[in-house]
């Protein structure tokens, strides 16, 4: 155990600090982590422990060592504020990529300041606002939307499972499928029908992408003004 442990001088000096773990047979990068301390080691030291569930760093670092190989531990950067440190971790998950990585949630701030092209900052920034005078349910899809998604894809987490009045929805012919107060995608609704067990007493729709003249009225526009701050249901109507 003491050959993974640091110094309480090199602890000292190190402040917070940015890590990886890098697999030997590959040479890749396998988690980003941000820490202070002996937090570097942490993983390595859990994986020692048979109790530890394997969730997929230890998992990682098990099959690791099973091969008799060493886990390459490296500072990224060091002598940083806790918020310098969560900022330069995000930015290295991003550059990576998670899914290349084992770590299990996203970087600090990734959704809202992380890597972008030109045209998602101008959407971000310069996005127009939706106006229309027309029925149109809102959805609000941001813990199941994924970058670079298609429209066939924004269509099966945007149609199930909602807790919605049918009656009134069914009025309705267009959803648009919103991500960070911005129409992602619109659909033209055919029909809601209850949702299959185990989602009972929720609704599911069934449509197509809408045409053109309409997605133009909406797609990457914001529709931030519908979602007033400590609103937190997904749905929203408007003009209905």
């Amino acid at each position: 155990m003491k050959k993974y442990k640091l110094s309480q001088s090199t602890i000292e000096k190190l402040e917070y600090y940015v890590y990886l773990l890098i697999d030997p047979r590959n040479d890749k990068a396998f988690y980003i982590g941000k820490g202070k301390g002996n937090r570097i080691n942490h993983h390595l030291l859990g994986a020692l422990d048979k109790k530890n569930k394997e969730k997929d760093t230890i998992k990682r670092i098990r099959e690791i060592q099973n091969e008799n190989l060493k886990i390459k531990t490296t500072i990224l950067r060091h002598g940083l504020s806790e918020k310098e440190a969560l900022e330069v971790e995000s930015a290295a998950i991003d550059l990576l990529e998670k899914e290349n990585l084992t770590n299990i949630v996203k970087g600090y701030h990734s959704e809202d300041r992380g890597i972008m092209n030109l045209s998602d900052i101008k959407i971000k920034y310069e996005a127009e606002e939706v106006i229309t005078e027309e029925p149109v349910i809102l959805i609000n899809i941001n813990r199941r939307y994924q970058k670079n998604m298609k429209p066939e894809e924004i269509y099966e987490v945007t149609r199930k499972h909602w807790k919605i009045s049918a009656r009134r929805a069914s009025k309705v012919k267009i959803v648009c499928s919103v991500y960070r107060g911005i129409v992602r995608e619109v659909f033209i609704i055919d029909r809601w029908l209850p949702s299959p067990a185990p989602e009972e007493k929720r609704h599911m729709f069934e449509g197509e992408v809408a045409p053109k003249d309409i997605k133009a009225r909406y797609i990457n526009k914001s529709v931030v003004k519908y979602w007033k701050m400590g609103s937190r249901g997904p749905i929203k109507y408007i003009n209905a």
